[in-house]
């Protein structure tokens, strides 16, 4: 008879680790990764600075309030910084969310080719992942709509979403708000919000009120602000859902160098500014020079773009053609989409260089 053993709870064994996009292609050196939508252009000479500038106070643990950085982010938004919780990056925020509104026979609803880290923190808290159904890789409001049950906890939407790249409008957004029922928590991820560039667009955070308390928007640091390496992410709250987060959250999480990079280039509207800029005319830019390819760029609002083949092998001889020439993209298997590439928008030189790569590929 075998020892007995501390044994995990069952769910947990049912979860499916998150998969980081690519760091290496074989027999190249310095491979450009565009796999994961970080930034090429790099973070603002400010955070830099500020971010050195921190080594004084790596003795001392941070603030764990983020008291400075959240003041920021209340004045650049026009936000009360009492309902602003900040964490090590916004996936942690995903997975505290699913804990404490969710668990086992809950249900947490999520879009078809939502972000996976969604489903995986249903997974994470025993709650079963509900993926409602989308039209033409487009989230469908209906469609979540008619996924929701008594066991419903949590809607899940970001928008625009990863990989797709998709979005929904502002009147769509508030249709699913007001027409959800007041006891499940519709959590918005604005993580590509920056880059949106639609005026019908908007991230819901005004939709965030204590009068109807089941409306949360997450952001991050690492898209726009490329500040992907210090892991911060944020939460706008109704308040009794701040101080839900605040009670379940770690203890120091978000680090002083980190807080320090963070409100500096929240501060830096100029190179914001100039990262939005590169990405909307170099988004266009492949997205006509792919099309004419005969490729299918989806219509994308973020700072990549996922891009359809003619068929799943068609798609691998080009990942693998794309990693000869050094450029990583990330492939799309583990969301359902087989025939689809993701690709991170980089600097001129690796837009070129990639589209002079598909030319070649049949």
């Amino acid at each position: 008879m075998p020892r007995s053993q501390p044994l995990p709870l069952p769910f947990v064994t049912q979860v499916e680790p998150y998969l980081p996009g690519d760091f290496a292609a074989d027999g190249v050196r310095d491979p450009v990764k565009l796999s994961s939508n970080e930034s090429l252009l790099g973070p603002s000479a400010q955070a830099v600075k500020a971010y050195e500038n921190a080594a004084a106070a790596l003795a001392r643990y941070p603030d764990s309030q983020c008291t400075g950085l959240r003041q920021k982010l209340a004045a650049l938004h026009g936000i009360d910084a009492g309902r602003i919780v900040c964490e090590a990056g916004s996936e942690q925020l995903i997975n505290l969310l699913a804990r404490i509104y969710a668990g086992p026979g809950d249900e947490i609803v999520y879009t078809r080719h939502g972000f996976i880290a969604f489903r995986i923190a249903a997974q994470s808290c025993g709650a079963t992942a509900i993926a409602s159904e989308e039209r033409d890789f487009v989230a469908n409001v209906e469609a979540i709509l008619e996924c929701v049950t008594r066991r419903t906890r949590v809607v899940f939407l970001a928008n625009p979403n990863n990989p797709t790249g998709s979005w929904i409008s502002a009147s769509e957004i508030a249709r699913l708000r007001h027409t959800l029922p007041p006891r499940v928590l519709l959590v918005l991820d604005g993580a590509y919000a920056d880059y949106m560039d639609d005026p019908d667009y908007n991230d819901g955070m005004r939709l965030v009120s204590d009068d109807a308390p089941n409306t949360v928007v997450l952001r991050t640091f690492s898209k726009i602000h490329a500040l992907a390496a210090l892991r911060v992410g944020w939460a706008y709250c109704p308040t009794p859902v701040a101080d839900a987060l605040n009670r379940m959250r770690g203890v120091f999480t978000v680090s002083t160098p980190a807080q320090a990079a963070a409100e500096a280039s929240v501060e830096d509207a100029a190179h914001l500014a100039l990262a939005r800029r590169h990405n909307q005319e170099w988004r266009e830019w492949l997205t006509g020079e792919l099309a004419g390819l005969g490729l299918e760029p989806l219509a994308s609002g973020g700072n990549f773009l996922c891009i359809a083949f003619r068929d799943k092998a068609h798609a691998l001889s080009a990942d693998a053609a794309l990693r000869h020439a050094g450029f990583i993209p990330r492939r799309l298997e583990e969301y359902g989409l087989d025939r689809f590439l993701r690709l991170t928008v980089g600097l001129e030189s690796h837009n070129r260089a990639v589209v002079d790569v598909l030319k070649k590929v049949r």
